[in-house]
């Protein structure tokens, strides 16, 4: 019995266990550094996903980056698909975007003044967007949805935002709300701490959903200010919507006299240069943008036609403020970064990435296993389930997330690092290579014979 035991957890020819999975990296530094960082912060974490409540063990905390691989506090290696969430589009540490922050860095940190940096960073951005007019650089992607939704309020002079299910858009407090368990209802407060009169002013309706979009007008007509969608909603699994759809909501909110918000702080930059507007061919009214435009520095911008952003101030009466927006380091490192996409990365980033999720198709199918891999340009997600399409949040069973917790920790041991939950995307940036991209498809299929065995 106890040999039978001992056979049972001995270690495999490839250095794991004989039921295909891998012993578990070292984590003695992190755990050691999560302990103590519980002192400090709530949970131990200043965001709460990093703290791996929905994966194994401790969070890993990362000493430095480079290319497309990170290095932990264990000295553990591994190829990086959350590039910080996505806005690492060249990689980590990339050098044309070092060399511009250290230039910047020898005229000082912040002035809380304009800069010429400013000027060249927005240059580049309106002079090769369609979509823009004006832009206002922010600090945060939330940042920029709340300057965002307060500007369609001014502008429209009405009260109510329509959401979706399922869509991300930073943490203020009128967008932070869960749908109730009508068709169209009034948003629940998701988090203590937001007012209940708040919430009443965000109508959150599923996806996917003509029906329920109409009845909202319906119910509210003539006081609907917006309706903000992700331009691909990628924060709660990838939802890619039909272009029919996308066209429903331009048509419904221009004859309602409603504004259509474009959340760009994933899609845009990362599906072209022109993001998620120009991949439906559709003008919204105004388009939110996270830290990609910054290199992956803390910055944001939301913009729109010369119009719309007349009112805000000084030139209109929707105010708007930060001492730290268009700080001069986040410029420096956009006007990088922004630079090298517009001179061609996307054909060989999409590209290379279609040629990973197919693989990854082809084995689940060979193996008849019950996992989709959606994909848009170099985005993609891993889902466990056997539906063709998820467009909506409802369409993911909550009980998948036991199998992606698995593969999570299967990829950490060969050293592939996702993020620590089953609703995140992955990312390619153009640092991956081939044989990187190799690699990890072979980690993923021994992982995923691990999930399914």
């Amino acid at each position: 019995m106890i040999d039978s035991i001992k056979k049972m957890f001995s270690s495999s020819e490839s250095g794991g266990y004989n039921d295909g999975s891998k012993p578990d990296i070292s984590r003695e530094k992190s755990t050691q550094l999560y302990e103590k960082a519980k002192q400090y912060f709530p949970g131990g974490v200043n965001s709460p996903v990093r703290a791996f409540k929905s994966v194994h063990g401790a969070p890993l905390f990362i000493e430095k980056g480079d290319g497309c691989r990170i290095w932990d506090a264990d000295g553990n290696e591994f190829i990086d698909f959350c590039c910080s969430w996505g806005p690492l589009i060249l990689g980590h540490n990339h050098e044309k975007v070092r060399e511009s922050v250290t230039e910047a860095l020898q005229n000082g940190l912040s002035f809380g003044a304009p800069t010429v940096l400013e000027n060249e960073l927005a240059e580049l951005i309106l002079q090769n967007n369609r979509y823009l007019e004006k832009i206002r650089f922010v600090s945060s992607g939330t940042e920029a949805v709340m300057s965002a939704i307060r500007l369609a309020r001014g502008y429209t002079k009405k009260d109510k935002i329509i959401k979706f299910e399922g869509c991300y858009h930073g943490h203020s407090d009128s967008l932070l709300v869960k749908a109730g368990s009508g068709l169209v209802t009034f948003g629940e407060t998701s988090s203590a701490g937001v007012p209940k009169s708040f919430a009443d002013e965000t109508i959150v309706i599923p996806l996917n959903d003509k029906d329920a979009i109409e009845d909202a007008f319906g119910q509210f007509k003539d006081q609907v200010a917006a309706v903000i969608i992700e331009g691909i909603p990628a924060n709660n699994g990838l939802l890619i919507q039909e272009q029919e759809y996308v066209e429903y909501l331009r048509k419904i909110t221009t004859e309602n006299n409603a504004l259509l918000i474009f959340d760009e702080v994933i899609t845009g930059f990362r599906l072209g240069f022109e993001g998620a507007a120009a991949y439906y061919d559709i003008q919204p009214d105004i388009i939110t943008y996270g830290k990609i435009i910054g290199g992956g520095m803390p910055v944001g911008a939301y913009g729109a036609s010369s119009d719309i952003m007349s009112y805000i101030s000084p030139d209109g009466g929707v105010y708007q403020a930060g001492t730290l927006s268009g700080n001069p380091i986040a410029m420096a490192a956009g006007i990088a970064q922004l630079t090298v996409l517009k001179n061609g990365v996307y054909k060989s980033l999409n590209s290379k990435t279609k040629d990973f999720v197919e693989a990854l198709r082809r084995f689940v199918a060979a193996k008849n296993y019950k996992v989709k891999i959606f994909s848009v340009g170099s985005i993609f997600w891993i889902a466990f389930t056997d539906q063709e399409q998820i467009r909506a949040a409802s369409d993911i069973d909550p009980a998948s997330m036991e199998k992606y917790k698995v593969m999570h920790r299967e990829l950490l041991n060969r050293g592939i690092y996702f993020g620590p939950s089953g609703y995140e995307v992955g990312f390619v940036s153009s640092a991956h290579t081939k044989t990187d991209l190799e690699k990890t498809k072979r980690a993923i299929f021994e992982s995923l014979e691990v999930v399914f065995r």
